[in-house]
């Protein structure tokens, strides 16, 4: 299974969380650094609709930011999701293909009484229906919660999971909306 990580950081020098989380990927799975590739936002389209193509799973990866993605990833979406190829009577490229949704949160807490009062599974919400829009399996988003203050052996332990989800034949995948 080809899989092909898009990772969203617009500091990733600077990461704990995410950068760790890329370096500890199997040497099989490809690490795309978009705002690398990407930093004047002027996105190559047919390029990353090439490479998308040719993956059966599709990473993004990404902090959270204000209870949502980094900017360059909603340009992405906007760009290289185009009607005729993602979605529509003939936009069937990404169809069958996984998506995975790999994000950070800077808080923990999420969907509890006296937090943030919505789940981080709430607040992927559209990135869920993209997913059922352009026909794509939404796997279960592998989540990093409390990245602003997380600790070393925390950051260990995930950077092993991320890398052995990725690693699994077929991911847990959510049911589309109803």
């Amino acid at each position: 299974m080809k899989t092909t990580v898009f990772l969203f950081h617009p500091d990733l020098a600077n990461s704990h969380v995410n950068k760790a989380l890329a370096e500890g990927l199997p040497a099989d799975i490809e690490v795309r650094d978009m705002y690398a590739l990407y930093p004047d936002f002027q996105i190559d389209v047919a390029k990353e609709q090439a490479v998308m193509e040719a993956s059966d799973r599709i990473v993004w990866q990404t902090p959270m930011y204000w209870y949502s993605t980094v900017p360059l990833l909603k340009k992405f979406e906007d760009d290289v999701l185009e009607y005729g190829w993602a979605y529509g009577s003939t936009g069937t490229a990404l169809h069958g293909k996984e998506l995975v949704i790999a994000i950070s949160p800077g808080a923990s807490g999420y969907g509890q009484k006296g937090g943030v009062p919505y789940s981080v599974h709430d607040l992927l919400r559209p990135l869920q229906a993209t997913s059922d829009l352009i026909g794509t399996k939404f796997a279960v988003p592998f989540v990093t919660e409390g990245a602003s203050a997380i600790s070393d052996e925390t950051i260990n332990a995930q950077v092993k999971k991320y890398a052995d989800y990725l690693s699994q034949e077929a991911l847990p995948i959510l049911d589309t909306f109803a």
